[in-house]
């Protein structure tokens, strides 16, 4: 297969975790994903990540994780830190470099605080440390539309909020066609992990965070706001900030050099 992209699952617990992996590196690379998880996980996806993610694949063996199929009601990032490190020994990944973006940054945040052998280099992508206004509203208003079985609306409100207005006008006139065909079965999950975001909070322990960091953000970004990709990297020590100009949350998938620039920052000695 492209990429020797497979799709595959672990048992944790009486649920399983889904992930894809592909590459052919001899190093190991964990990409943790963001919300949007909630609604679909990464089953049957492994073209379509190899391909978006494609840069990666020489230097490394890849696994992009999901959360697990059946969440616990109250769950945390901490807690998903801790399946994350589990999924890992399962498929007896020892030590991998790691890239979250949005939700998946603060999983990262914990799985490198709470198992710092386990991270070589961290990426942290449009995330942040503790809550703000921005991802209050944002979030909560998802959460309003899961509750009310509005996927029409969480998916138009989420594009909105994410992309630039460039990037929108050539998507927009696909929204009828995209709010039909992605329906969740249930918003169960996505519910859980909106609250398990909203109740976000490592900012005090960001001291802990010892490994090589990459902060990137994006200055237009609504959904946590450009400030709290600063306040990452003024809080982790020895952390590197980049910043997207004219970009918002979705900067990772909109901006051409986004992987190029963190495979630079991950080739470094």
């Amino acid at each position: 297969m492209l990429y020797h992209a497979k799709n595959g699952s672990v048992v944790l617990g009486k649920t399983e975790m889904e992930y894809v992996s592909f590459g052919t590196g001899e190093k190991t690379l964990v990409m943790l994903p963001g919300l949007g998880d909630g609604l679909k996980t990464a089953r049957g996806l492994a073209v379509p990540f190899a391909l978006m993610f494609r840069q990666y694949a020489g230097d490394y063996r890849v696994y992009a994780l999901s959360w697990k199929n059946a969440l616990a009601e109250g769950c945390s990032t901490r807690d998903m830190a801790r399946d994350t490190r589990e999924a890992m020994d399962l498929l007896g990944i020892e030590r991998a470099d790691v890239i979250g973006i949005s939700q998946g940054g603060m999983i990262a945040q914990y799985l490198a605080i709470d198992s710092p052998q386990a991270v070589g280099k961290l990426v942290l992508a449009v995330t942040l440390a503790r809550q703000n206004p921005l991802i209050e509203e944002a979030v909560g208003s998802w959460l309003r539309m899961a509750e009310a079985d509005d996927y029409k609306s969480l998916f138009i409100d989420t594009a909105e909020r994410s992309y630039s207005q460039a990037y929108l006008k050539k998507y927009r006139a696909l929204y009828p066609i995209l709010t039909r065909v992605g329906k969740p079965k249930s918003f169960e999950r996505f519910i859980i992990q909106a609250h398990a975001c909203l109740g976000h909070d490592a900012y005090g322990e960001l001291d802990r965070i010892t490994c090589p960091t990459f902060v990137v953000g994006a200055d237009c970004d609504k959904v946590v706001g450009p400030d709290a990709s600063r306040e990452l990297a003024r809080s982790i020590a020895g952390s590197r900030l980049w910043m997207y100009a004219g970009l918002g949350h979705g900067a990772y998938e909109e901006a051409k050099d986004f992987n190029s620039r963190v495979l630079e920052f991950l080739r470094e000695m």
